[in-house]
């Protein structure tokens, strides 16, 4: 069973929401990065978003796309993303990353560009699980969705608060994995408080799936795990995570994920007493 379906049906069972940490890989290193993923895996972290880094980030405010912007300036590439996954899975086949699902962010032109089969069967070889693709129209998303469901990987579809209603009943109908529903319109970024109409309507989006629904997009305090969890299957959070580690430029990698973890280790601890409530 793919990992992010075997994912939401043990926390179904347990009555638990996922906590979903995002980070650049290659930001600041890649390194960094496995080292990141073992700690969140550590402290708490359900499954990691793993964003590519692209030039043109379209969903990304400014925090990603800079951190984005750093990762290609220093060299990395998909190859060597693919890589770090999966000697990061090679080595820890015995540990709690086992079962922990791996998801890429990642523009549809990197999978053009690198060829759609052999995309996917670098993917799956590395140990990913399920891909976001935000600048995929779900018109234009069959082809993709067929040939990755084939290699077991998971198609993540994304609806915004601004979808049109017969538009977010197609995505919803074919997404795979769950379905990402983005807390604010616009781009990524903290923000200090959430729209009121979120609720409904994700409540109205589970009229139209049967599939667990995540959100994400300006998540960053206990605050927002309280007001969110009651009607979500899984919390995102993402710039928050790669503002501290842009603050952390003088740190030593250890500090540097020591800090991040405690980070998450704190979310993580507010989202089980919320499950305990």
């Amino acid at each position: 069973m793919n990992r992010i379906d075997a994912l939401f049906a043990r926390l179904k069972n347990e009555g638990r929401r996922a906590l979903l940490p995002f980070i650049t890989a290659g930001d600041p290193d890649l390194p960094t990065t496995a080292a990141l993923i073992t700690e969140l895996v550590a402290c708490g972290a359900h499954m990691i978003e793993i964003g590519i880094p692209y030039s043109d980030p379209i969903a990304d405010g400014p925090v990603i796309a800079a951190s984005y912007h750093r990762a290609l300036e220093r060299g990395t590439r998909l190859v060597h993303i693919f890589q770090t996954i999966r000697t990061l899975r090679a080595e820890t086949s015995s540990g709690p990353l086992t079962v922990v699902p791996l998801v890429t962010m990642v523009s549809y032109a990197i999978i053009h560009r690198r060829g759609m089969d052999r995309f996917l069967r670098e993917a799956v070889t590395a140990g990913i699980d399920g891909l976001i693709v935000p600048d995929l129209p779900v018109e234009e998303s069959e082809g993709l969705a067929h040939q990755a469901m084939a290699m077991d990987l998971r198609l993540i579809q994304l609806v915004t608060p601004t979808t049109p209603r017969d538009r977010a009943i197609r995505i919803a109908q074919s997404t795979t994995g769950f379905l990402y529903y983005v807390s604010v319109a616009g781009i990524t970024g903290e923000r200090k408080a959430l729209p009121p109409e979120l609720a409904e309507n994700v409540a109205w989006l589970r009229t139209q799936t049967v599939l667990p629904i995540c959100i994400g997009f300006g998540i960053s305090t206990s605050e927002h795990f309280r007001t969110l969890a009651p009607v979500a299957d899984g919390l995102i959070v993402g710039s928050a995570l790669v503002k501290r580690l842009a603050d952390a430029e003088k740190l030593t990698r250890a500090q540097v994920v020591q800090d991040i973890g405690r980070f998450v280790a704190e979310l993580a601890s507010a989202l089980n007493d919320i499950d305990a409530s």
